[in-house]
């Protein structure tokens, strides 16, 4: 059963950082692209980040470019999103998904599989 697991979304200040965890079950990540989206209330989902299945290429949406990092540990069957100097605006439930390919796209639809979601809300 494939399962997507996020983890450690919370309160932070502006300019704080926080690690997000995507932990996968019955499947091995590193065969696929692995997406980082969010989605505030009123907007659209949108990809946050990604990291393909093969090479290891990362992609990042202009608004995080320089300020989030995302990476994968095969051993763990893990990817992480790390975020530093969080904005009010970065503030959004956090999704990680599954692409069935080992590349990366920004088609919300070309992922199948999907986490919970994480709330991350940056506020003073």
């Amino acid at each position: 059963q494939v399962q997507l697991v996020e983890s450690g979304g919370g309160l932070v200040q502006p300019g704080g950082s926080l690690r997000l965890s995507c932990t996968a079950s019955g499947f091995t990540l590193a065969y696929y692209g692995i997406g980082w989206f969010r989605q505030a209330p009123g907007k659209e989902r949108e990809r946050v980040s990604c990291i393909s299945g093969r090479d290891t290429s990362t992609y990042y949406a202009d608004s995080v470019k320089g300020r989030f990092s995302i990476s994968r540990d095969n051993a763990k069957n893990t990817v992480y999103l790390q975020m530093n100097g969080l904005k009010p605006e970065d503030t959004a439930v956090y999704y990680c998904a599954r692409r069935p390919s080992y590349s990366c796209s920004t088609n919300v639809r070309a992922f199948d599989s999907w986490g919970q979601g994480t709330q991350v809300t940056v506020s003073s």
